[in-house]
């Protein structure tokens, strides 16, 4: 955990930081706007990241000039987005990851091991066209054909299902 994660201020301190007076923190609390959190004795502490939200609130009303309540849903509107961000990069990433998925097993769903006659075995794509040893050529069937091998003479013979 970094150390601005860690570091909180008691409400004078935060106040300071944010150039405000530690009562307007008190009524952005109990408006909503600001909430820090609480220790066991309910004294508020505020985190880098809530006095940042105090400098933003001072700007927005100052300079701005929305009041407290067009703030209160400014500031809720930009979790909300942010949230939403979050989740889009968690999803994207997820997605891309289905993605590699999907293409591993499409890999391995194309492979064909065929054995030549001196006993090596071979991967073949379906589809391909190779030529045997005897220089003859063999078709690796797709998908959906079956493949049958008579067994009194050997030979290979495709046929659809």
């Amino acid at each position: 955990m970094s150390d601005r994660k860690k570091t909180t201020y008691v409400i004078s301190v935060a106040a300071e930081l944010a150039g405000m007076h530690p009562q307007t923190l008190r009524q952005y609390d109990r408006l909503g706007i600001v909430i820090p959190a609480r220790t066991k004795g309910r004294g508020r502490r505020y985190t880098p990241r809530d006095v940042e939200r105090l400098r933003e609130v001072q700007r927005l009303s100052q300079d701005e000039g929305v009041n407290l309540e067009g703030i209160r849903q400014i500031l809720d509107l930009k979790a909300r987005l942010d949230e939403a961000s979050s989740t889009m990069d968690r999803m994207r990433a997820e997605l891309e990851h289905l993605r590699a998925q999907v293409q591993l097993q499409d890999e391995r769903r194309n492979r064909v091991f065929a054995a030549s006659a001196d006993g090596d075995v071979h991967t073949l794509r379906w589809g391909a066209r190779v030529k045997a040893s005897g220089g003859e050529l063999v078709h690796v069937p797709r998908p959906g054909s079956m493949v049958r091998i008579d067994q009194n003479d050997g030979a290979v013979v495709l046929f659809r299902r």
